[in-house]
């Protein structure tokens, strides 16, 4: 019997966003920086995304870089982008918190499920920094999250099959486990057949040559252009869903 599963794009530009569509993902996981893992995305891209691409559409609420433990102002600021992103008509956030012992903040998140008022909560990657990611799952349920993004607390998810299996069967019906972080298609067969989860996470990259007739050799600091390449995401799907029939 056919499976299906859930591919959603961290998409990092306006092309991404049109690659995932193209390339038949769910799901788009808008960020900013992809230097710094994904920060909160300007309102103009959140805009054009939405009024030009019909997928599902999870900006990222990350107010900088670094750990996930906020100031009081800094929540405020990720609160007010959550009421953004709600007036703007996307479907989620994607989004975490934690306490200065590692711990999820559950106070927190209940505060942005609620906030988010009736779109979903994805937990983003602070999960993956929590102490314990049994008693994290835990929360994240009772804290209203729809799903959480995680690598299985290793680097990538391919290195973590067994935890992510055992998150997978712990959460049932209650939470989406969706495994993300370095899931290509050459290793998101063996992955699926471990973990058995229905979504991942991917961010199906392919670098963009700089197409400028000239460029100041002594300037080196523009970073490179990242996007979603369609092929690459038709591949995982075909790939997941084989591994899982």
């Amino acid at each position: 019997m056919a499976v299906t599963v859930k591919i959603e794009i961290c998409a990092f530009t306006f092309e991404a966003c049109t690659n995932a569509e193209l390339g038949g993902a769910n799901r788009i996981e808008l960020c900013d920086n992809p230097g710094e893992g994904g920060t909160t995305p300007s309102y103009g891209l959140i805009k054009r995304v939405r009024e030009k691409v019909s997928l599902k559409l999870y900006p990222i609420i990350r107010p900088r870089g670094g750990n996930y433990f906020y100031s009081d102002d800094e929540f405020e600021i990720m609160l007010s982008d959550v009421k953004i992103c709600k007036t703007l008509g996307c479907d989620g956030v994607s989004i975490g918190t934690q306490k200065i012992d590692g711990t999820i903040d559950i106070d927190r998140m209940k505060r942005i499920v609620d906030t988010a008022d009736g779109m979903g909560v994805t937990c983003n990657r602070a999960f993956d920094l929590t102490p314990n990611p049994v008693k994290a799952l835990e929360d994240l349920i009772n804290a209203g999250c729809e799903r959480v993004l995680t690598s299985g607390q290793e680097m990538l998810a391919p290195e973590a099959p067994e935890l992510l299996a055992k998150l997978v069967n712990q959460a049932g019906n209650r939470i989406i486990v969706m495994p993300g972080s370095g899931v290509r298609p050459e290793n998101v067969g063996s992955l699926a057949a471990k973990c058995r989860a229905k979504e991942y996470h991917s961010a199906a990259r392919r670098y963009i040559d700089n197409p400028m007739t000239f460029q100041n050799p002594k300037v080196h600091d523009l970073g490179r252009v990242v996007v979603a390449d369609a092929d690459i995401i038709r591949a995982i799907r075909k790939n997941a869903e084989a591994a899982l029939l």
